[in-house]
């Protein structure tokens, strides 16, 4: 048997980059995931169109995925944009409008699922934090704030919720091979100049992959992890913790 086997699992925003990755380890492990994303037409696991800044989306969102698979097991929290610029940079709607998606949102989807992991037997939420919630990063403000909003929340919520059985953790990626990366590093000047930048910022000196996160993610998710709650895991290549010496 898998260690995921009988147990269901949503996944927001798993329809590309982090979240896709996540969705098919979780698959392949064994559990039945269901994927909540604004794309959800192209994911070919079951999903549901969700729009996690909206709290009516999220609650008929999970409410679908009930009703399909009568319970739920594990909630991975990784939806979510980016944003860029110093403190100056962003208008207070746009402050309003990350921070909706990447914090409320979360708060919208672990609220709707709690009644419902407070009856599995091996509940787990994992959320996708950041390297930038633990490092200061240039030009990430509004996404540093983020980011160090869910790293906090996911302590909180794990105190809050512990004696329910319920367990809590968060994963902090570095800078990951996304499409979203990939968006930003066409845009720029020097493509295969800021692509080299960014991967001599974290030591191990490549881009992290999707799938690297989504191991950290599905160990957290697993039973086999059920001491282990509040917390969160690196996967930044050594760039939260390691001072390498220049060559």
């Amino acid at each position: 048997m898998s260690e995921l086997d009988g147990l269901i699992a949503i996944v927001t925003g798993g329809a590309s980059g982090i979240g896709a990755a996540v969705a098919h380890h979780l698959s392949e492990s064994g559990a039945k995931v269901a994927v909540l994303d604004l794309d959800a037409d192209r994911v070919k696991q079951f999903a549901v169109v969700t729009d996690v800044s909206d709290n009516g989306s999220v609650v008929a969102a999970i409410a679908s995925v009930v009703e399909k698979y009568g319970r739920i097991d594990i909630v991975v929290n990784n939806a979510g944009i980016g944003a860029q610029g110093d403190v100056a940079a962003n208008s207070d709607d746009e402050w309003h409008r990350v921070w909706d998606i990447n914090v409320v949102g979360m708060v919208r989807v672990t609220r709707a699922a709690l009644p419902h992991l407070r009856l599995s037997p091996s509940a787990s939420v994992v959320n996708l934090s950041s390297v930038v919630a633990t490092a200061g990063v240039p030009q990430r403000v509004l996404y540093t704030a983020t980011k160090g909003a869910v790293l906090s929340m996911t302590r909180a919520m794990a105190a809050d919720h512990l004696r329910e059985g319920i367990r809590f953790n968060a994963v902090n990626p570095g800078t990951a091979d996304t499409p979203w990366i990939k968006g930003l590093l066409s845009g720029a000047t020097d493509p295969a100049a800021e692509r080299k930048a960014l991967e001599a910022r974290q030591p191990h000196g490549r881009l992290v992959t999707p799938d690297e996160i989504a191991g950290a993610v599905a160990y957290l998710a697993s039973p086999r992890s059920g001491s282990t709650t509040g917390t969160s895991i690196a996967v930044d290549g050594g760039m939260q913790e390691l001072r390498l010496r220049a060559q």
